[in-house]
């Protein structure tokens, strides 16, 4: 299944490849990617994802973990080990904030849990394009992330500023870790929530907002006039520092 290209002279439209075994979410998929400006083409399989990876050279990949032959994250891993830093985005079906971190570790851009609005696919899809780094790889595969006299080294889950270690709480680790890795992108407390506690998780987005503020206090920040983490009134944060990936 394939998207008509625009006439010669229009701009060229992000080339899609959507790769699920699904066929009632590939054609629901193809049809509100194509309606929203991207060309499309579709894979059913990891081996066929492969084969078009090399073929088409698209902008992006939307990849379902769970398929027949060769599921989605070996399908990612390969393509991270013969050098491909194509944008990922994977659609899991993934509820532990253990496996969720993993799978941005082994290279994927980002990642949605099915089932979910096409809409918030739209966006992510938007925001990664935004941030991708042609040929290199994403932020989410560093191993150190830096911002200025911040620096986190993912390995160790330690944090610097000016080369002094400071305390923080795991979630409030987590919560940067995945601000770091998104930079200058509008998170909402909701995926902020599911990334960090998991929708099963008793809890509410004021969580999100105490560990926000355990951050601030911790890295100096000022709400007013941020380095760091700015709040965006009633639909989340955003990481606005400038941030540098390292090995």
């Amino acid at each position: 299944m394939t998207t008509r290209y625009p006439d010669p002279g229009e701009p060229t439209p992000p080339r899609i490849l959507l790769v699920d075994d699904e066929a009632a979410i590939v054609g629901t998929l193809t049809t509100f990617l194509q309606l929203s400006g991207f060309a499309v083409e579709v894979a059913h399989n990891g081996e066929q994802a492969l084969e078009k990876l090399e073929q088409l050279r698209p902008d992006l990949v939307v990849l379902d973990v769970l398929m027949p032959r060769l599921d989605g994250r070996e399908a990612l891993r390969r393509m991270r080990r013969r050098g491909d830093w194509t944008p990922v985005i994977l659609l899991t079906q993934i509820s532990g904030t253990a496996e969720r971190i993993m799978a941005l570790e082994e290279g994927a851009d980002d990642y949605l849990n099915k089932p979910f609005d096409p809409h918030e696919l739209i966006a992510r899809i938007r925001a990664v394009l935004r941030r991708a780094r042609p040929g290199q790889p994403p932020l989410s595969a560093a191993e150190t992330l830096a911002s200025g006299p911040l620096r986190f080294d993912r390995r160790s889950r330690r944090v610097y500023l000016q080369n002094k270690e400071i305390t923080l709480t795991p979630k409030a680790v987590l919560l940067l870790e995945y601000l770091m890795t998104h930079p200058d992108e509008l998170v909402s407390r909701d995926r902020l929530l599911d990334v960090v506690w998991g929708w099963d998780y008793p809890v509410g987005t004021r969580a999100v907002d105490t560990r926000i503020a355990e951050l601030r206090r911790a890295l100096d920040d000022d709400a007013s006039d941020p380095r760091y983490v700015e709040t965006v009134p009633g639909q989340g944060y955003r990481f606005v520092g400038r941030v540098e990936g390292g090995r």
